[in-house]
């Protein structure tokens, strides 16, 4: 399995950005994916994640600015990021969850494979 994450950059607060992960090696439609943050210095924490059957969950701190969604033709799940911040600073990684179906999950432990993660850098 492989994960392709891209779409990160650099932005000044209140600007949006729209992040991929392409994956590849699996029947992605009966997986959930989840996109994980990670800041300088700070461990891996959960953003957002959407189910194979397309529900979702976000991190309170994102709630209402970040939208998680996919694409099972073109085997893409995006994180759409609105109203960016500067504690938005982190590089971002999608992984996949080891196991097929099952509800969408929070856990970092539950994502078997990870993309290389792009970095968003959001300037005050």
């Amino acid at each position: 399995v492989q994960l392709q994450a891209s779409g990160g950059g650099l932005v000044q607060a209140g600007a949006s950005l729209r992040l991929s992960c392409v994956a590849s090696g699996r029947t992605f439609s009966n997986y959930g994916v989840g996109w994980f943050r990670q800041a300088p210095g700070k461990e891996r924490e959960f953003v957002a994640a959407i189910s194979w059957d397309g529900n979702t969950k976000y991190t309170d701190s994102v709630k209402g600015r970040f939208t998680i969604s996919r694409d099972n033709a073109k085997n893409t799940v995006y994180l759409q990021m609105s109203s960016l911040k500067p504690e938005d600073t982190a590089v971002y990684y999608c992984g996949i969850r080891g196991a097929s179906y099952g509800r969408v999950t929070t856990q970092l432990f539950e994502y078997d494979y990870w993309g290389q993660g792009t970095l968003v850098t959001v300037s005050s």
